[in-house]
């Protein structure tokens, strides 16, 4: 069969802290705003390669995604160049004071490297280094 599709043209998130969320993106991750819409309201990021559309909840206390339970996004994997440049965001980020699950680490028995970490609303975010 004939691949039907040619890569992502954007992943829409809700998100419980809009301004927040995109200020993440933008602030700790060099992503830039492309637009808003506050009638939705939304905020569009991207890094150059892809767009995030994050909605703002309309649900005062959201429940958060648990993997074991949910159907729904588990994390966004986004991709770091270099083994520096990951572990320079990992020291930027903990001092910035973001929630870190793990610092990088291998990725099984490969040269990769990753980490976790979460937006101000709880989305988790892999940062991947893909090793030498």
């Amino acid at each position: 069969m004939t691949v039907m599709t040619s890569g992502i043209h954007h992943i829409g998130l809700t998100v419980s802290k809009l301004e927040e969320s995109a200020n993440f993106f933008v602030q700790q991750l060099g992503w830039r705003e492309i637009k808003r819409k506050p009638d939705y309201p939304a905020i569009f990021v991207s890094d150059g390669n892809i767009m995030l559309t994050l909605w703002a909840t309309q649900v005062p206390t959201p429940i958060g995604f648990d993997r074991k339970s949910n159907v729904g996004l588990h994390h966004i994997a986004l991709v770091v160049k270099t083994e520096a440049e990951l572990l320079s965001l990992y020291q930027q980020l903990l001092q910035s004071g973001v929630e870190i699950e793990f610092a990088p680490e291998h990725v099984g028995e490969s040269p990769a490297k990753h980490m976790m970490c979460y937006d101000p609303s709880g989305v988790r975010i892999e940062c991947f280094w893909a090793g030498a």
